[in-house]
């Protein structure tokens, strides 16, 4: 009862928020409730709230500070450098961008926290997907995609918790898994120039001309057929120069419609910025990252550098809790870039939107998994897919167990999956001679569909800073995301890693 129970709860969830009748935070909340009464343990309820309140909340107090930490850190300028790299990519090419989007969300998940990954990649192109009405959710899927593969990393989260729950080296699971990985990474990018490629055709070959010296005090005339839409795209350096996006004939003279951009199967994407508030700074004069706001610092910029890098040596290094590290980072970053008490709590109001939207997301999911967990449904779920597997399967629990880590790891959290499921999995392994490391290294193969599971909070901050509805990057990834866990599962496979 409490198996079928636990499917139709997240089932419900899953259609509410994907058909948009409920938004997710109420969706997390209302619809786990309901379900504890359901299977009577309705007056066990609180217990479970503040059972999973208490779990989730180290990681809703990291990612609050981590907001202030690297919002900070982009105010003052940190990052500019890495925009400008990326946005003299990308120049005015939809395929370009989209190519950007996971070649920077991929070198920045380095880090090992989804959280850092989705605010820098989504501050450095927000804007740009906006003014050239590029679909946000290719931005959101995307970026999810490229750090679910790079979240395999031994400091990521996943590698460190198949070693704990099984007892084995990090470096013995992950680095025999790095072609596989990396197999799965092309493919990301693979997906990125094919998504790239559809908003080219919907949208035309957007081309960015260089407006020259002349152009710093007047943007050219337009000449009829050539739409002109001033912006600053690429120039962030002393001098900023006015640059023209040309609308010009790629293959044919018009804009393709919306749906030949979608995700497979004429699906249509949704346009840029449907549903979503009109973002300050993203109406008709495109700015970007203002190369002359006043939170700039250029004085402290090898402060702050140093500040960040020694802030992720300490988090890798697992010197204090990663709450603790961005607690005293933020405070640091405030105190030094901000000295004045009311400029602190200036840039603290200017990101206290997010601050909100995160943490009120996390503690809603607090309640889903606090019912899932503590009503049992989670454990009889799991344990109804462990004892269907038959027992012909046993000699390839490997294969079996990349396979269910794709829907466990989206319907799971990360520790109840590494530290209640795997266990079970390798046992049944060893009884047909399967080694737990081949178990550990098939675990890490639903990373990519994880990341976009509604039970991560980073997602959150991903969906709220690009203004994305959940429900909308919810259709639109996921479909993604198991193609490339499937592709680095065959990669493994292929490869004799499991």
């Amino acid at each position: 009862m409490l198996t079928v129970l636990g499917f139709v709860m997240i089932a419900t969830f899953l259609v509410l928020i994907m058909t948009k009748k409920m938004s997710p935070m109420a969706a997390l909340i209302l619809i786990p409730a309901l379900f504890c009464v359901l299977v009577g343990k309705g007056a066990h309820l609180g217990d479970y709230v503040l059972k999973g309140v208490g779990d989730l909340a180290p990681t809703a107090a990291m990612l609050m500070f981590a907001i202030i930490y690297f919002g900070v850190m982009i105010d003052v300028g940190l990052f500019d450098p890495v925009v400008r790299g990326i946005l003299r990519f990308c120049k005015a090419d939809p395929v370009r961008v989209v190519v950007g989007t996971a070649l920077l969300a991929a070198i920045v998940s380095l880090d090992g926290d989804g959280s850092t990954t989705f605010m820098i990649t989504v501050s450095a192109l927000y804007p740009l997907y906006r003014r050239l009405k590029m679909s946000l959710v290719v931005m959101t899927g995307v970026a999810a995609t490229a750090n679910g593969v790079m979240n395999t990393v031994p400091w990521g989260g996943p590698t460190a918790r198949a070693a704990t729950a099984l007892k084995l080296d990090a470096g013995d699971i992950f680095v025999p898994m790095v072609p596989a990985l990396a197999t799965g990474l092309v493919a990301v990018f693979l997906l990125a120039y094919v998504l790239g490629r559809r908003e080219r055709k919907r949208l035309g070959l957007l081309t960015l001309d260089d407006a020259g010296t002349a152009a710093e005090h007047a943007v050219p005339r337009r000449t009829e057929g050539e739409p002109v839409l001033a912006a600053a795209a690429g120039n962030f350096g002393a001098r900023i120069r006015t640059t023209v996006f040309r609308t010009a004939a790629l293959r044919t003279s018009k804009a393709r419609p919306a749906t030949a951009a979608g995700g497979g199967n004429g699906t249509a994407l949704p346009e840029a910025g449907t549903g979503d508030a009109q973002a300050p700074g993203t109406g008709d004069d495109f700015q970007g990252l203002d190369p002359h706001r006043a939170t700039l610092r250029p004085g402290l910029y090898w402060f702050n550098a140093a500040l960040t890098v020694a802030l992720l040596v300490l988090l890798v290094l697992q010197t204090l809790p990663i709450p603790v590290l961005f607690l005293l980072g933020a405070a640091t970053a405030l105190t030094v870039n901000f000295p004045h008490m009311t400029d602190q709590k200036a840039r603290i109001a200017a990101h206290a939107e997010n601050v909100l939207n995160v943490s009120g997301m996390v503690f809603a999911a607090a309640v889903f998994t606090g019912v899932l967990t503590g009503t049992g449904m989670v454990e009889h779920m799991a344990r109804w897919l462990v004892d269907g597997i038959p027992d012909a399967l046993g000699p390839h629990m490997g294969l079996v167990t990349g396979v269910l880590s794709i829907p466990l790891t989206y319907f799971m959290s990360n520790d109840g999956f590494y530290f209640g499921i795997v266990p079970i999995l390798a046992e049944a392994g060893a009884a047909h001679g399967v080694g737990a490391l081949e178990i550990a290294r098939a675990s890490l193969v639903g990373q990519a569909l994880h990341m976009s599971s509604p039970l991560v909070p980073a997602v959150y901050v991903l969906v709220g800073m690009a203004k994305v509805e959940f429900g909308d990057h919810t259709r639109f990834t996921v479909k993604w995301a198991v193609l490339t866990s499937l592709v680095v599962l065959a990669a493994g496979l292929l490869y004799g890693i499991i």
